[in-house]
């Protein structure tokens, strides 16, 4: 057991975990539990099927397709693949994910001591990422051994006063399944499934040049991230609950502005204004590890399918980096406002093509272009309806 903790496998698992955990992480458990009360459980039932067990067959369709979005998104067509998985990749990146950690980076920590304008910590942000990003060949590395455990610490400890403080959830009048449904739609925001995609890929990708350094064979590296992804998902469900029930233990008599404050809110609730820091710590490192692989993930992308290389990677980062800054501006709740109806529309069809590419794999299903638009097309009209 010792040997496993120290292994590459659960290290890269670690990694997995930060990349995943970001700000739509933190905010929608604990939003699920503050609404779901006393049926905390079957929301977060449907929360951790979007938001977890998903983004491993996300993982797992990306391992069988040895890490190649362009073949795992190809299947539909070479425009149609290639437009949808740039559309992905600019959700996750400066349009959506990226800022939106930032956004709420920025609301925790004024609500806790920080004085300074929106704009200026954007800027400082972009800057620490920057300085991060530009050797991406460290990451695996700081986000597996030096942050993550720092991270996992933090919220551990906001956990644990979180359940010990509790007194018992409020009774929510609500059917069972209208919970379950409920958890199953809000885990579309965190963006699991999307980030999946796009940082296995990454992952693969590193541990193939680790691999070939070693001598090993192809099926090391397909073990090892397997084995991340089963590390990381776990670990993404144990944080999910935990957030949820003391969210449904402490959240349903906060006065809020917006989703972005209850992490704050509810620390300062449970454990006084001197958890302050606790929380800054949290964030701080949550927003920091998921913005940093998304960047890279973005920058990688722009620079190889967009730029054909013909433009390097420390400008294509800066680009990346002022349209990030830009949409941080619009804080949290714009940012949120703007993507809850584009991911209400497509994940039901990325889930439909993740399952589609692993069936075809494993036993040959080559079904895949109707399935996956005829979802896209149902999701636009009963979203309209």
């Amino acid at each position: 057991m010792k040997n496993y903790f120290k292994s590459e496998g659960f290290s890269v698992g670690l990694a997995m975990f930060s990349m995943f955990f970001g700000a739509g992480n933190i905010i929608y458990p604990l939003a699920v539990g503050q609404y779901a009360g006393d049926k905390n459980l079957f929301a977060m039932l449907g929360l951790i099927l979007t938001a977890a067990v998903m983004p491993v067959a996300g993982v797992i369709a990306m391992i069988l397709f040895e890490g190649d979005y362009r073949k795992f998104f190809g299947r539909l067509g070479r425009i149609p693949g290639f437009l949808l998985a740039l559309i992905i990749i600019s959700l996750l990146g400066p349009l959506g994910s990226t800022p939106r950690c930032i956004a709420l980076s920025y609301t925790t920590l004024k609500s806790s001591f920080l004085v300074m304008s929106p704009t200026l910590f954007s800027a400082i942000s972009c800057g620490i990422i920057f300085l991060f990003t530009v050797r991406k060949q460290y990451i695996l590395t700081l986000l597996g051994w030096i942050l993550t455990p720092l991270l996992l610490a933090s919220l551990i400890i906001i956990i644990a006063i979180g359940l010990i403080t509790s007194t018992g959830a409020p009774p929510v009048e609500a059917s069972h399944l209208q919970m379950f449904l409920h958890g199953l739609s809000e885990g579309y925001n965190t963006m699991d499934l999307l980030a999946a995609f796009f940082f296995s890929s990454t992952i693969i990708t590193i541990l193939k040049a680790r691999a070939q350094e070693n001598g090993a064979g192809k099926e090391s590296y397909f073990n090892i991230a397997l084995q991340a992804s089963l590390v990381g998902a776990c670990l993404l469900a144990a944080i999910y609950v935990g957030f949820s029930y003391i969210a449904s233990f402490h959240g349903s008599d906060l006065v809020l502005n917006g989703k972005d404050e209850l992490l704050a809110a509810i620390t300062m609730k449970i454990a006084g204004p001197y958890a302050g820091i606790l929380v800054c710590v949290a964030i701080a490192l949550a927003c920091l590890t998921t913005a940093i692989a998304l960047v890279s993930a973005f920058t990688d992308f722009i620079q190889r399918e967009v730029f054909k290389g013909k433009v390097n990677y420390e400008m294509t980062l800066i680009g990346t980096l002022l349209i990030t800054f830009f949409v941080s501006t619009f804080e949290f709740t714009g940012i949120s406002a703007f993507l809850w109806p584009i991911l209400q529309i497509t994940y039901p069809g990325l889930i439909v093509l993740t399952f589609a590419n692993i069936a075809y794999k494993l036993f040959g299903f080559k079904w895949v272009k109707v399935p996956v638009f005829l979802t896209f097309s149902c999701s636009l009209i009963l979203y309209f309806l």
